[in-house]
């Protein structure tokens, strides 16, 4: 008798630790899918920041270009850069970008360039800048980086491309200079890597892309928001 008890305790043990493994791992599985969903849709509501979705008409976080590009971009590690298209014509890209003078470190910026060169838009995605200070740059503390927005290589002038204090024509921080002037530097280079590899990007861009329509970011967008309780 003790025996079959115990037998038969193992058996609903077993049972009971099977059913537990099983909704264990479909809630793990039913979780990430949400994480990448979030994940994606957060990307996807920061690159329409900077080339806003009524200008392509393609999704870019489904056309991108691997980069790893340690010189002009500072890159540590490879990324990618997003290409906007409009019915199959490159309208920009958006690149990512590390600035290593940062004040506190490394500064991981994404920044939009139009297909005529100059500035869409730039975004600060991860620092540890000072509060109250260095962290300005962060377009949620401040809408300095707004500041870049149009300009281009020859707009300023090559020279002009820092700040204030080094007699450039980017305003700086009122006690932080290091931060303003790592990020404009960077931004600048940007600039240059798109001009010594635009004819590749818009090769890329263009060539054998498939069919688009006019809600093709949107609809990624809301198929992200759908899955968000």
């Amino acid at each position: 008798m003790l025996g079959q008890s115990i037998s038969k305790n193992s058996i609903l043990l077993g049972v009971f630790a099977a059913v537990t493994t099983a909704i264990i791992a479909g809630t793990y599985l039913g979780s990430r899918d949400l994480i990448k969903a979030n994940i994606r849709a957060a990307e996807e509501k920061a690159l329409l920041q900077i080339i806003p979705e009524d200008r392509h008409t393609n999704s870019m976080l489904d056309d991108t270009l691997a980069v790893d590009d340690a010189g002009l971009l500072g890159l540590r590690e490879a990324k990618d850069i997003y290409l906007a298209r409009k019915n199959g014509k490159f309208v920009g890209a958006i690149f990512p970008a590390t600035t290593r003078e940062g004040y506190t470190g490394d500064i991981d910026m994404i920044v939009g360039v139009n297909r005529d060169g100059s500035i869409a838009g730039v975004r600060i995605l991860q620092h540890r800048e000072t509060p109250g200070l260095g962290d300005a740059v962060d377009r949620k503390k401040s809408d300095w980086v707004e500041g870049f927005v149009g300009k281009s290589i020859g707009n300023p002038q090559s020279d002009d491309w820092k700040v204030k204090k080094d007699g450039g024509v980017f305003d700086q921080f009122t006690g932080a200079t290091i931060t303003p002037r790592a990020v404009t530097k960077t931004v600048f280079q940007t600039l240059q890597y798109f001009e010594q590899n635009r004819d590749h990007l818009i090769a890329a861009a263009e060539a054998g892309q498939p069919q688009e329509t006019e809600s093709a970011s949107k609809a990624s967008v809301k198929a992200a928001q759908e899955t968000t309780p």
